[in-house]
């Protein structure tokens, strides 16, 4: 992996990990931050011997948001050249699941970005909102979408309207999050969870995400029937072949992503 100036990269077991990293702006979004994140986690889907991936910030926060002070004097035009809201949708593209390990403010954009991953870990002290509004605009990569699919519309309304934020067990309740763990085994629950993913047969898990992802963004028919046929391609796969002829002989399969 390069060196990066606001992120920071390792491998744990099979799941590459992925570290927010401007410390004196608490992990503000700029566009250089959102660039080396795409190209990190880019590298990690290509690379065969990672099977998931997580992002995390530090203890104290995951992110507040956008870096305002870059953002502040943008034109439109400004914001359609950059595509920098665009890189949270190539998140979603992403074949490999990627898990958010989420401590203290996760706001706007940093919600956005918690959410545009397929799971989310929170810490006890995690805090979920979208206070665009009180900046005199709008959550702009996802916020009114994904967060109203997340916690229904009256909660989504209050807090991209009233500035609302959610604390980690009502994340928890609503379904925003997976789990709610203790701060300081956040980031390793969420490596954990990866981890047991990273486990399973590479080619279900990545037509599995696709068709969840689908349920969650299109029509029900459309979704099933995306689902059926990535049931149905699997069988010409030498995993299912494997994990079955496994599971009749009472052994541990091993998978090899093909």
């Amino acid at each position: 992996m390069p060196e990066y100036e606001t992120i920071r990269t390792e491998v744990r077991q099979r799941v590459g990990l992925v570290k927010l990293h401007r410390p004196r702006s608490a992990n503000a979004l700029n566009s250089e931050m959102l660039r080396e994140l795409m190209d990190a986690l880019q590298a990690f889907d290509q690379d065969a011997s990672i099977g998931a991936i997580v992002i995390c910030g530090d203890e104290r926060v995951f992110s507040p948001g956008a870096d305002v002070r870059e953002m502040s004097n943008a034109s439109v035009v400004d914001l359609l050249l950059s595509e920098q809201i665009a890189l949270f949708g190539h998140i979603r593209q992403i074949k490999k699941p990627v898990v958010a390990a989420v401590s203290g403010f996760c706001l706007g954009g940093g919600n956005e970005l918690a959410m545009s991953c397929d799971l989310i870990v929170a810490a006890e002290t995690a805090r979920f909102g979208q206070p665009e509004i009180n900046l005199g605009v709008i959550p702009g990569a996802g916020g009114t979408q994904r967060l109203t699919r997340a916690v229904g519309k009256a909660i989504a309304m209050e807090m991209v309207l009233n500035n609302r934020t959610l604390s980690a067990q009502e994340a928890l309740q609503m379904g925003l999050v997976n789990r709610v763990t203790p701060v300081e085994r956040c980031v390793e629950e969420a490596i954990a969870l990866a981890a047991e993913i990273a486990e399973r047969a590479p080619l279900a898990v990545r037509l599995a995400k696709e068709a969840v992802n689908r349920a969650y963004e299109t029509f029900l028919s459309e979704g099933l029937e995306a689902e059926r046929r990535a049931f149905y391609m699997l069988f010409a796969s030498q995993d299912q072949k494997e994990g079955m002829q496994a599971f009749l002989e009472k052994r541990k399969p091993e998978w090899m992503g093909r």
